[in-house]
Protein backbone atom coordinates (compact mmCIF):
# COMPACT_ATOMS: atom_id res chain seq x y z
CA UNK A 1 0.00 0.00 0.00
CA UNK A 2 1.26 3.47 -0.83
CA UNK A 3 2.38 5.75 1.95
CA UNK A 4 0.77 8.76 0.32
CA UNK A 5 -2.63 7.43 -0.72
CA UNK A 6 -4.88 5.97 1.92
CA UNK A 7 -8.20 4.17 1.80
CA UNK A 8 -11.22 6.22 0.75
CA UNK A 9 -13.68 6.46 3.59
CA UNK A 10 -17.22 5.66 2.60
CA UNK A 11 -20.07 6.51 4.97
CA UNK A 12 -22.27 3.61 5.94
CA UNK A 13 -26.04 3.69 6.39
CA UNK A 14 -25.73 4.94 9.97
CA UNK A 15 -23.64 7.94 8.97
CA UNK A 16 -26.02 8.69 6.11
CA UNK A 17 -28.89 8.69 8.59
CA UNK A 18 -26.90 11.01 10.83
CA UNK A 19 -26.45 13.46 7.96
CA UNK A 20 -30.19 13.33 7.26
CA UNK A 21 -30.95 14.00 10.92
CA UNK A 22 -28.63 16.99 10.93
CA UNK A 23 -30.34 18.39 7.84
CA UNK A 24 -33.72 17.96 9.54
CA UNK A 25 -32.49 19.85 12.60
CA UNK A 26 -31.15 22.61 10.37
CA UNK A 27 -34.51 22.93 8.62
CA UNK A 28 -36.13 23.39 12.02
CA UNK A 29 -33.66 26.17 12.86
CA UNK A 30 -34.42 28.09 9.70
CA UNK A 31 -37.52 29.63 11.23
CA UNK A 32 -41.12 29.83 10.30
CA UNK A 33 -40.38 30.37 6.59
CA UNK A 34 -37.80 27.75 5.54
CA UNK A 35 -38.86 27.98 1.90
CA UNK A 36 -38.33 31.74 1.92
CA UNK A 37 -34.89 31.27 3.46
CA UNK A 38 -33.91 28.78 0.74
CA UNK A 39 -35.14 31.11 -1.99
CA UNK A 40 -33.19 33.99 -0.48
CA UNK A 41 -29.98 31.96 -0.33
CA UNK A 42 -30.50 30.86 -3.94
CA UNK A 43 -30.73 34.45 -5.22
CA UNK A 44 -27.69 36.01 -6.91
CA UNK A 45 -25.64 38.31 -4.74
CA UNK A 46 -26.62 41.35 -6.81
CA UNK A 47 -30.32 40.60 -6.37
CA UNK A 48 -29.90 40.25 -2.62
CA UNK A 49 -28.17 43.62 -2.43
CA UNK A 50 -30.93 45.22 -4.52
CA UNK A 51 -33.61 43.89 -2.15
CA UNK A 52 -31.62 45.05 0.86
CA UNK A 53 -31.31 48.54 -0.63
CA UNK A 54 -35.09 48.69 -1.03
CA UNK A 55 -35.55 47.61 2.60
CA UNK A 56 -33.08 50.27 3.77
CA UNK A 57 -34.89 52.97 1.78
CA UNK A 58 -38.19 51.95 3.39
CA UNK A 59 -36.53 52.06 6.80
CA UNK A 60 -35.34 55.62 6.16
CA UNK A 61 -38.85 56.62 5.07
CA UNK A 62 -40.58 55.26 8.18
CA UNK A 63 -40.63 58.62 10.03
CA UNK A 64 -42.30 60.24 7.02
CA UNK A 65 -44.69 57.41 6.19
CA UNK A 66 -45.90 56.91 9.79
CA UNK A 67 -47.76 53.64 8.99
CA UNK A 68 -51.17 53.66 10.71
CA UNK A 69 -51.02 50.01 11.80
CA UNK A 70 -47.76 50.29 13.72
CA UNK A 71 -47.62 53.95 14.72
CA UNK A 72 -47.25 54.81 18.40
CA UNK A 73 -49.39 57.93 18.12
CA UNK A 74 -51.31 59.51 19.75
CA UNK A 75 -49.79 58.08 22.93
CA UNK A 76 -46.16 58.67 21.92
CA UNK A 77 -44.50 60.62 19.15
CA UNK A 78 -43.74 58.20 16.29
CA UNK A 79 -40.44 59.82 15.28
CA UNK A 80 -39.08 59.85 18.83
CA UNK A 81 -40.23 56.26 19.26
CA UNK A 82 -38.26 55.31 16.14
CA UNK A 83 -35.18 57.02 17.58
CA UNK A 84 -35.46 55.02 20.80
CA UNK A 85 -36.09 51.80 18.89
CA UNK A 86 -32.97 52.38 16.80
CA UNK A 87 -30.84 52.94 19.90
CA UNK A 88 -32.08 49.72 21.46
CA UNK A 89 -31.48 47.90 18.18
CA UNK A 90 -27.87 49.15 18.17
CA UNK A 91 -27.46 47.99 21.78
CA UNK A 92 -28.74 44.54 20.81
CA UNK A 93 -26.30 44.34 17.88
CA UNK A 94 -23.40 45.07 20.22
CA UNK A 95 -24.56 42.59 22.85
CA UNK A 96 -25.08 40.01 20.13
CA UNK A 97 -21.32 40.04 19.50
CA UNK A 98 -20.74 38.97 23.10
CA UNK A 99 -23.70 36.67 23.70
CA UNK A 100 -24.54 35.51 20.19
CA UNK A 101 -21.14 35.10 18.53
CA UNK A 102 -18.81 34.27 21.43
CA UNK A 103 -21.42 32.68 23.70
CA UNK A 104 -20.49 34.80 26.75
CA UNK A 105 -23.44 35.55 29.01
CA UNK A 106 -23.08 39.25 29.89
CA UNK A 107 -25.76 40.42 32.31
CA UNK A 108 -24.07 43.75 33.01
CA UNK A 109 -23.98 45.17 29.49
CA UNK A 110 -25.83 48.25 30.70
CA UNK A 111 -22.54 49.34 32.30
CA UNK A 112 -21.00 50.04 28.89
CA UNK A 113 -24.20 51.77 27.81
CA UNK A 114 -23.88 53.97 30.93
CA UNK A 115 -20.21 54.69 30.27
CA UNK A 116 -21.02 55.94 26.79
CA UNK A 117 -23.87 58.10 28.07
CA UNK A 118 -21.76 59.65 30.84
CA UNK A 119 -18.89 60.25 28.44
CA UNK A 120 -21.15 62.26 26.12
CA UNK A 121 -22.76 64.10 29.04
CA UNK A 122 -19.57 64.99 30.92
CA UNK A 123 -17.89 66.45 27.83
CA UNK A 124 -20.86 68.34 26.34
CA UNK A 125 -23.29 69.31 29.12
CA UNK A 126 -23.05 72.83 30.58
CA UNK A 127 -23.54 71.22 34.01
CA UNK A 128 -20.16 69.51 33.67
CA UNK A 129 -17.01 71.28 34.94
CA UNK A 130 -14.81 69.40 32.48
CA UNK A 131 -13.55 70.55 29.13
CA UNK A 132 -16.25 70.68 26.47
CA UNK A 133 -15.80 69.17 23.03
CA UNK A 134 -18.15 68.87 20.03
CA UNK A 135 -20.76 66.16 20.46
CA UNK A 136 -19.67 64.14 17.43
CA UNK A 137 -16.21 63.83 18.94
CA UNK A 138 -17.74 62.11 21.95
CA UNK A 139 -18.97 59.19 19.83
CA UNK A 140 -15.51 57.67 19.16
CA UNK A 141 -14.43 58.77 22.63
CA UNK A 142 -17.35 56.88 24.19
CA UNK A 143 -16.42 53.81 22.14
CA UNK A 144 -12.80 54.04 23.34
CA UNK A 145 -13.77 54.49 27.00
CA UNK A 146 -16.22 51.58 26.90
CA UNK A 147 -13.71 49.38 25.06
CA UNK A 148 -11.04 50.17 27.66
CA UNK A 149 -13.31 49.18 30.52
CA UNK A 150 -14.41 46.13 28.56
CA UNK A 151 -10.81 44.98 28.42
CA UNK A 152 -10.26 45.88 32.08
CA UNK A 153 -13.27 43.76 33.02
CA UNK A 154 -12.53 40.98 30.54
CA UNK A 155 -8.88 40.25 31.28
CA UNK A 156 -9.36 39.11 34.90
CA UNK A 157 -12.82 37.60 34.52
CA UNK A 158 -13.06 35.91 31.12
CA UNK A 159 -11.33 32.80 32.41
CA UNK A 160 -14.64 32.19 34.15
CA UNK A 161 -17.50 30.50 32.34
CA UNK A 162 -21.24 30.21 32.41
CA UNK A 163 -23.03 31.30 35.55
CA UNK A 164 -19.85 32.56 37.22
CA UNK A 165 -19.13 34.95 34.37
CA UNK A 166 -22.76 36.09 34.36
CA UNK A 167 -22.58 36.90 38.09
CA UNK A 168 -19.35 38.89 37.65
CA UNK A 169 -20.75 40.94 34.78
CA UNK A 170 -23.96 41.53 36.72
CA UNK A 171 -21.88 42.88 39.58
CA UNK A 172 -19.92 45.13 37.23
CA UNK A 173 -23.12 46.66 35.92
CA UNK A 174 -24.29 47.41 39.45
CA UNK A 175 -20.88 48.83 40.42
CA UNK A 176 -21.03 51.38 37.61
CA UNK A 177 -24.50 52.51 38.71
CA UNK A 178 -23.39 52.81 42.35
CA UNK A 179 -20.28 54.78 41.36
CA UNK A 180 -22.48 57.16 39.38
CA UNK A 181 -24.44 57.68 42.61
CA UNK A 182 -21.62 58.21 45.10
CA UNK A 183 -19.04 60.06 42.99
CA UNK A 184 -19.86 63.81 43.19
CA UNK A 185 -18.55 64.53 39.70
CA UNK A 186 -21.17 62.20 38.19
CA UNK A 187 -24.02 64.05 39.99
CA UNK A 188 -26.07 61.00 41.01
CA UNK A 189 -29.79 61.54 40.59
CA UNK A 190 -29.37 65.21 39.67
CA UNK A 191 -27.53 64.23 36.52
CA UNK A 192 -26.51 66.28 33.53
CA UNK A 193 -28.95 68.38 31.54
CA UNK A 194 -28.73 69.81 28.03
CA UNK A 195 -26.37 67.15 26.72
CA UNK A 196 -24.85 68.17 23.42
CA UNK A 197 -26.06 67.25 19.96
CA UNK A 198 -24.66 67.21 16.42
CA UNK A 199 -24.32 70.56 14.65
CA UNK A 200 -26.65 71.92 12.02
CA UNK A 201 -29.63 74.25 11.76
CA UNK A 202 -32.71 74.31 9.57
CA UNK A 203 -34.00 77.19 7.42
CA UNK A 204 -35.54 78.88 10.46
CA UNK A 205 -32.30 78.80 12.41
CA UNK A 206 -33.41 76.07 14.82
CA UNK A 207 -31.02 73.19 15.55
CA UNK A 208 -31.78 70.09 13.51
CA UNK A 209 -30.99 67.65 16.32
CA UNK A 210 -33.43 68.78 18.99
CA UNK A 211 -34.52 66.44 21.77
CA UNK A 212 -38.06 66.77 20.44
CA UNK A 213 -37.04 65.98 16.84
CA UNK A 214 -36.80 62.24 16.53
CA UNK A 215 -36.34 62.00 12.76
CA UNK A 216 -32.73 63.31 12.54
CA UNK A 217 -31.70 61.14 15.49
CA UNK A 218 -33.34 58.11 13.91
CA UNK A 219 -31.60 58.68 10.59
CA UNK A 220 -28.23 59.16 12.30
CA UNK A 221 -28.60 56.02 14.42
CA UNK A 222 -29.90 53.99 11.48
CA UNK A 223 -26.86 54.99 9.43
CA UNK A 224 -24.57 53.91 12.27
CA UNK A 225 -26.45 50.61 12.57
CA UNK A 226 -25.86 49.89 8.88
CA UNK A 227 -22.13 50.59 9.26
CA UNK A 228 -21.93 48.41 12.38
CA UNK A 229 -23.80 45.61 10.59
CA UNK A 230 -21.34 45.69 7.69
CA UNK A 231 -18.43 45.52 10.13
CA UNK A 232 -20.08 42.74 12.15
CA UNK A 233 -20.80 40.75 8.97
CA UNK A 234 -17.17 40.96 7.93
CA UNK A 235 -16.09 39.90 11.41
CA UNK A 236 -18.52 36.99 11.36
CA UNK A 237 -17.04 35.67 8.11
CA UNK A 238 -13.44 36.23 9.18
CA UNK A 239 -11.10 34.09 11.23
CA UNK A 240 -12.21 36.01 14.31
CA UNK A 241 -15.86 35.15 13.70
CA UNK A 242 -15.09 31.49 13.13
CA UNK A 243 -13.08 31.44 16.36
CA UNK A 244 -16.01 33.00 18.24
CA UNK A 245 -18.39 30.37 16.89
CA UNK A 246 -15.98 27.61 17.86
CA UNK A 247 -15.75 29.03 21.38
CA UNK A 248 -19.52 29.29 21.60
CA UNK A 249 -20.10 25.72 20.51
CA UNK A 250 -17.37 24.07 22.61
CA UNK A 251 -14.65 26.12 24.23
CA UNK A 252 -12.60 23.11 25.32
CA UNK A 253 -12.61 21.63 21.83
CA UNK A 254 -11.68 25.00 20.33
CA UNK A 255 -8.75 25.36 22.70
CA UNK A 256 -7.55 21.84 21.94
CA UNK A 257 -7.65 22.67 18.22
CA UNK A 258 -5.34 25.62 18.80
CA UNK A 259 -7.79 28.52 19.03
CA UNK A 260 -6.50 31.14 21.51
CA UNK A 261 -9.84 31.28 23.29
CA UNK A 262 -8.93 33.85 25.93
CA UNK A 263 -7.68 36.35 23.36
CA UNK A 264 -10.77 36.06 21.20
CA UNK A 265 -13.08 36.32 24.20
CA UNK A 266 -11.39 39.55 25.22
CA UNK A 267 -11.82 40.80 21.65
CA UNK A 268 -15.52 39.98 21.76
CA UNK A 269 -15.91 41.79 25.06
CA UNK A 270 -14.02 44.84 23.80
CA UNK A 271 -15.88 45.09 20.50
CA UNK A 272 -19.26 44.55 22.14
CA UNK A 273 -18.43 47.14 24.80
CA UNK A 274 -17.47 49.72 22.17
CA UNK A 275 -20.83 49.36 20.41
CA UNK A 276 -22.56 49.65 23.79
CA UNK A 277 -20.67 52.86 24.53
CA UNK A 278 -21.57 54.25 21.11
CA UNK A 279 -25.27 53.52 21.64
CA UNK A 280 -25.10 55.11 25.10
CA UNK A 281 -23.67 58.33 23.65
CA UNK A 282 -26.43 58.44 21.05
CA UNK A 283 -29.03 57.84 23.76
CA UNK A 284 -27.64 60.69 25.89
CA UNK A 285 -27.69 63.10 22.98
CA UNK A 286 -31.22 62.20 21.93
CA UNK A 287 -32.71 62.35 25.44
CA UNK A 288 -30.60 65.31 26.53
CA UNK A 289 -30.45 64.20 30.15
CA UNK A 290 -28.34 61.59 31.96
CA UNK A 291 -28.52 60.42 35.56
CA UNK A 292 -27.96 57.20 37.48
CA UNK A 293 -31.60 56.06 37.32
CA UNK A 294 -31.44 55.09 33.65
CA UNK A 295 -28.91 52.26 33.98
CA UNK A 296 -30.28 49.72 36.41
CA UNK A 297 -30.03 45.95 36.22
CA UNK A 298 -33.58 45.64 34.88
CA UNK A 299 -32.53 47.59 31.79
CA UNK A 300 -29.57 45.26 31.32
CA UNK A 301 -31.88 42.25 31.49
CA UNK A 302 -34.05 43.86 28.81
CA UNK A 303 -30.99 44.09 26.58
CA UNK A 304 -30.33 40.38 27.03
CA UNK A 305 -34.02 39.65 26.41
CA UNK A 306 -33.82 41.58 23.14
CA UNK A 307 -30.97 39.42 21.86
CA UNK A 308 -32.51 36.14 22.99
CA UNK A 309 -35.95 37.02 21.67
CA UNK A 310 -34.68 38.20 18.30
CA UNK A 311 -32.30 35.30 17.75
CA UNK A 312 -28.96 34.72 19.42
CA UNK A 313 -26.16 34.99 16.88
CA UNK A 314 -28.28 36.63 14.17
CA UNK A 315 -27.61 40.31 13.41
CA UNK A 316 -31.03 40.95 11.90
CA UNK A 317 -32.68 39.06 14.74
CA UNK A 318 -30.87 41.26 17.28
CA UNK A 319 -32.16 44.37 15.52
CA UNK A 320 -35.69 42.98 15.53
CA UNK A 321 -35.50 42.04 19.21
CA UNK A 322 -34.06 45.40 20.25
CA UNK A 323 -36.68 47.31 18.29
CA UNK A 324 -39.49 45.21 19.78
CA UNK A 325 -38.24 45.71 23.35
CA UNK A 326 -38.45 49.48 22.85
CA UNK A 327 -41.57 49.47 20.65
CA UNK A 328 -44.06 47.42 22.70
CA UNK A 329 -44.13 49.73 25.79
CA UNK A 330 -44.39 52.78 23.50
CA UNK A 331 -47.11 51.28 21.34
CA UNK A 332 -49.24 49.87 24.13
CA UNK A 333 -48.95 52.54 26.79
CA UNK A 334 -51.72 51.03 28.89
CA UNK A 335 -49.60 47.96 29.59
CA UNK A 336 -46.20 49.68 29.64
CA UNK A 337 -45.85 49.19 33.40
CA UNK A 338 -46.14 45.43 32.87
CA UNK A 339 -43.37 45.29 30.26
CA UNK A 340 -41.09 43.10 32.36
CA UNK A 341 -43.90 40.61 32.91
CA UNK A 342 -44.74 40.66 29.20
CA UNK A 343 -41.16 40.14 28.06
CA UNK A 344 -40.64 37.44 30.66
CA UNK A 345 -43.69 35.53 29.46
CA UNK A 346 -42.66 36.08 25.83
CA UNK A 347 -39.21 34.65 26.53
CA UNK A 348 -40.70 31.56 28.17
CA UNK A 349 -42.97 30.96 25.17
CA UNK A 350 -40.12 31.54 22.71
CA UNK A 351 -37.80 29.20 24.57
CA UNK A 352 -40.46 26.49 24.41
CA UNK A 353 -41.53 26.83 20.79
CA UNK A 354 -38.65 28.76 19.19
CA UNK A 355 -35.48 28.09 21.20
CA UNK A 356 -33.40 29.81 18.54
CA UNK A 357 -35.40 33.04 18.75
CA UNK A 358 -37.63 34.75 16.20
CA UNK A 359 -34.83 34.72 13.61
CA UNK A 360 -32.39 31.95 14.56
CA UNK A 361 -28.76 32.10 13.52
CA UNK A 362 -28.07 30.31 10.26
CA UNK A 363 -25.92 27.27 10.84
CA UNK A 364 -24.17 26.79 7.51
CA UNK A 365 -21.21 24.63 8.51
CA UNK A 366 -23.11 21.44 7.59
CA UNK A 367 -25.36 23.00 4.96
CA UNK A 368 -23.73 21.03 2.16
CA UNK A 369 -23.29 17.76 3.99
CA UNK A 370 -25.84 15.93 1.89
CA UNK A 371 -24.37 17.35 -1.33
CA UNK A 372 -20.88 16.21 -0.35
CA UNK A 373 -22.17 12.79 0.61
CA UNK A 374 -24.02 12.34 -2.69
CA UNK A 375 -20.94 13.35 -4.68
CA UNK A 376 -18.79 10.93 -2.71
CA UNK A 377 -21.29 8.15 -3.14
CA UNK A 378 -21.63 8.78 -6.87
CA UNK A 379 -17.89 8.87 -7.38
CA UNK A 380 -17.27 5.56 -5.64
CA UNK A 381 -20.40 3.62 -6.39
CA UNK A 382 -22.93 1.88 -4.26
CA UNK A 383 -22.14 1.50 -0.59
CA UNK A 384 -21.55 -2.12 0.37
CA UNK A 385 -23.92 -3.41 3.04
CA UNK A 386 -21.02 -4.44 5.25
CA UNK A 387 -17.89 -2.52 6.00
CA UNK A 388 -17.21 1.20 6.18
CA UNK A 389 -13.98 1.36 4.21
CA UNK A 390 -13.38 0.26 0.64
CA UNK A 391 -10.46 0.73 -1.68
CA UNK A 392 -11.06 2.33 -5.03
CA UNK A 393 -9.12 0.95 -7.95
CA UNK A 394 -5.99 2.96 -8.42
CA UNK A 395 -6.24 4.56 -4.96
CA UNK A 396 -4.69 3.33 -1.77
CA UNK A 397 -2.77 0.47 -3.45
CA UNK A 398 0.59 0.23 -5.15
CA UNK A 399 0.50 -0.32 -8.87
Amino acid sequence: MSTTDGPTLIPDDASAQEIADREARMRQRKGWFPGLSDKWNALPRQTQWLILIVVVVIAYLLPILNPPLITTEPGNNWQIALAQMSVYALVAVGLNVVVGYAGLLDLGYVAFFALGSYTAAMFTSPDSPYVHIPYLWTLPLAMAVAMFFGVVLGVPTLRLRGDYLAIVTLGFGEIVRILATIIPAMKGQVGFQNVGHPPGTDSSGQPIFLNSSGTPWYWLTLTIIILVLLAAGNLERSRVGRAWIAIREDEDAAEIMGVPTFKYKVWAFAIGASVGGLSGALFAGQVGFVNNQKFDIATSILFVAAVVMGGTGNKVGAILGGALVAYIPLRFTAIAEFKYLIFGAALVVIMIFRPGGLLPARQSLLAYGRLAYNKLKGAVGDIPPSGKVVLEPGKGADK
